[in-house]
């Protein structure tokens, strides 16, 4: 073999050497990008509670993600740095955390796939709707993108989860029925549960064990001043509701008082 030959060679070897060099770096690049891009099962549940405590009260306060989360309050703060680092929240000391539009994006769609969770483990799996939730919190993350439209299908295509609170669509929309907390009707109004806002299991049972369910007919026997228990009518018999218990509970309140 002459020189010629063997430089050849090992020209060609240099060659596909870089182009090999170049292919890995480029799937190893692709592979920590869509790490970046991932979301853990933790910042998912974090999105969402921030999601839900924004719909109530405009934004969410660290002490109320740590009751939320079950979690010290100083252990939120590295996530929430994490999160806003990434360009998933907005946090502002002293007033809160709010999410981005790239935030709303996941989070809404972390609360279709609770909500629809919720359904599967009520109408398909027959659990109570008590036990429900705590169940979804588990099986959301499970749930991937490509199984929602045939879940959706099996279930019936569900506008809501069993204690009434909407099904994000998957453009992220979210429609639901007019409906008031139990706690503003007057004396003698009437309304039909609509949804339960806080979904514990502790709640639920609470609820259960007074008829307090979807589609129950409510009447306000006695309402006095704010913070005071009300007591309430469900099928015929009395019952006296804390506060907290009845601002939860929102109701299609009817036209007429009874």
């Amino acid at each position: 073999m002459n020189d010629e030959s063997i430089w050849a060679k090992v020209f060609i070897y240099d060659v596909f050497k870089v182009k090999i060099t170049r292919a890995r770096n480029f799937v190893l690049g692709r592979n920590m990008k869509a790490k970046e891009a991932s979301i853990s099962s933790m910042a998912e549940e974090y999105l969402e509670i921030i999601c839900r405590l924004e719909e109530k009260k405009g934004c969410a306060k660290t002490m109320e993600l740590a009751r939320s989360l079950k979690v010290a309050p100083g252990s939120i703060t590295n996530t929430i740095e994490l999160l806003e680092r990434r360009g998933l929240v907005i946090h502002q000391p002293y007033h809160g955390v709010k999410l981005t539009k790239r935030g709303k994006q996941i989070a809404l769609d972390v609360l279709r796939r609770h909500r629809l969770a919720e359904r599967l483990l009520t109408d398909i799996l027959h659990l109570e709707w008590s036990e429900a939730h705590t169940a979804a919190c588990q099986l959301e993350h499970a749930i991937t993108s490509n199984m929602i439209k045939p879940l959706e299908k099996a279930l019936g295509h569900p506008k809501t989860c069993p204690h009434g609170n909407p099904i994000p669509t998957a453009c992220g929309g979210i429609f639901e029925e007019e409906s008031v907390p139990l706690i503003n009707l007057n004396p003698k109004e009437t309304g039909v549960v609509a949804k339960i806002v806080k979904e514990k299991a502790e709640v639920l049972q609470q609820l259960s064990a007074i008829g307090l369910t979807l589609g129950a007919q409510v009447e306000v026997e006695k309402k006095t001043r704010s913070g005071e228990p009300i007591i309430i009518k469900v099928d015929n018999v009395n019952h006296e509701v804390n506060y907290d218990l009845a601002s939860i509970i929102n109701v299609r309140q009817n036209d007429e008082k009874s």
